[in-house]
């Protein structure tokens, strides 16, 4: 994984509660004709979609399912009755946020938390 190297420890999402969530039905998986291209956790959090973990087999990268997974989050926003989605990405993972701002994704903030450097943003949703 690229990113060990670059934050010089294994990123949040690699050590998350991926029973937790998957329990409390939040955790989407992608497959393909070929297994799984990537999955998604979110859910709701302050009145927004929380999007927590986005993640793409890094031999399927460049393959659109990063879009698939955020069009399905911008759903499960509008299923949920919920304008706003939120995430956060490491500011090291520099791919990641030329690809949440070419979403229409906006940076809200910068901040050193649970010692991660991390880059928060939001997009409005159109009302469900």
């Amino acid at each position: 994984m690229i990113y060990v190297p670059r934050i010089g420890r294994k990123p949040a999402p690699m050590v998350a509660d991926f029973a937790g969530h998957a329990a409390h039905g939040e955790a989407f998986v992608l497959e393909t004709g070929h297994g799984i291209g990537g999955y998604i956790v979110l859910f709701e959090k302050d009145s927004a979609l929380f999007i927590e973990n986005v993640a793409i087999d890094p031999a399927r990268h460049g393959g659109g399912f990063g879009r698939q997974l955020m069009a399905f989050a911008e759903v499960q926003a509008a299923k949920l009755g919920l304008g706003l989605a939120r995430l956060y990405t490491n500011a090291r993972m520099t791919e990641n946020k030329d690809f949440y701002l070419g979403l229409g994704y906006r940076i809200t903030g910068r901040i050193r938390e649970a010692g991660f450097d991390r880059v928060y943003f939001e997009k409005e949703l159109p009302a469900p």
